[in-house]
């Protein structure tokens, strides 16, 4: 099962990856906010038609509307700062600063859940702030803006909710967690396009029936969210938050190949380097280099197993 995990996990990220310019074009014509509270009610209602056709009364629970909300919150929070910074910034960028919540994610589930960072996290996230500089720099057609400052907030919301799902799956059903984040994520999305946005503008049936809108709510909808969130949910059943956020570390890469085939979208020399730098890290941060050299050393300082 853990290998059939991994695989789920690595079309996630694929899925994930491509996505980036379907939302970028969507979101000139829809704002924002409005868009992520139509992508989430759509999976919403797909997720809860599911567990009431199950007609299974153990999936029904407090804890599961509890952990599930919580974990709705963090995904909000990801992905208003994801969407709105991709107003700010390049498919290229917003995708590699998000990616960096593999590095993030060590160092949480070491808060959270007392799991030790190794010496190979510690060097990623020096390594990944290396990467972040050379990507926002001046030489890469723009500094650091706006759009890079909410992706980085955006990374570390997704880090926490990568770790928390790690700890909630045990503890309630799977597909009512998930049908409970998704409405959660909605909710907010739509209280905040009505207090920010001009969503009125997005009631207009001529923009949702655009294709460059109408496509990436469906695609978003039902692929990268119902299947997609069900799927990392899931699996995480199987395997460890590192190792998820490690699999799913190969988003960016998908993000960037995505523009530059579609859009024509490329990075400096610079960004480029950086990029690489961020996703080394990411690699970096779930190898075992100090075992590597200090084998002694490494059997010592490993953490013990949790009850």
């Amino acid at each position: 099962m853990k290998w059939l995990s991994d695989i789920s996990l690595f079309i996630v990220a694929l899925v994930w990856g491509s996505t980036f310019v379907m939302i970028q074009n969507a979101i000139d014509f829809l704002p924002p906010l409005f868009f992520n509270g139509v992508r989430f009610g759509l999976a919403g209602l797909v997720m809860f038609l599911i567990v009431v056709l199950r007609k299974d009364q153990k999936t029904f629970s407090f804890n599961a509307i509890g952990y599930g909300s919580v974990l709705g919150l963090c995904l909000f929070i990801g992905y208003a700062f994801q969407t709105v910074g991709l107003l700010y910034t390049t498919v290229a960028k917003s995708s590699f600063i998000t990616g960096l919540y593999v590095v993030f994610v060590q160092f949480l589930a070491f808060v959270l859940l007392k799991i030790k960072p190794s010496f190979s996290a510690i060097v990623g996230s020096f390594t990944a702030a290396l990467g972040l500089y050379l990507l926002t720099s001046a030489g890469d057609g723009g500094s650091w803006n706006k759009g890079d400052v909410l992706s980085l907030f955006c990374a570390i919301a997704f880090a926490f909710h990568i770790v928390l799902t790690g700890k909630f799956t045990h503890k309630a059903s799977v597909l009512m967690l998930t049908t409970v984040q998704f409405f959660t994520v909605s909710i907010l999305s739509f209280i905040g396009s009505f207090l920010l946005e001009n969503w009125q503008t997005a009631f207009q049936l001529s923009v949702l029936i655009k294709p460059s809108v109408f496509y990436p709510l469906l695609m978003t909808s039902l692929l990268a969210t119902d299947a997609a969130f069900f799927i990392q949910t899931y699996a995480q059943k199987y395997t460890s938050p590192p190792k998820v956020a490690f699999i799913l570390s190969m988003e960016p890469v998908f993000g960037v190949l995505t523009a530059y085939f579609w859009i024509g979208e490329r990075l400096s020399w610079s960004g480029v380097t950086g990029s690489l730098l961020i996703f080394l890290s990411m690699v970096i941060s779930e190898v075992p280099i100090f075992q590597y050299f200090f084998p002694e050393k490494g059997r010592l300082n490993k953490p013990k197993e949790r009850s």
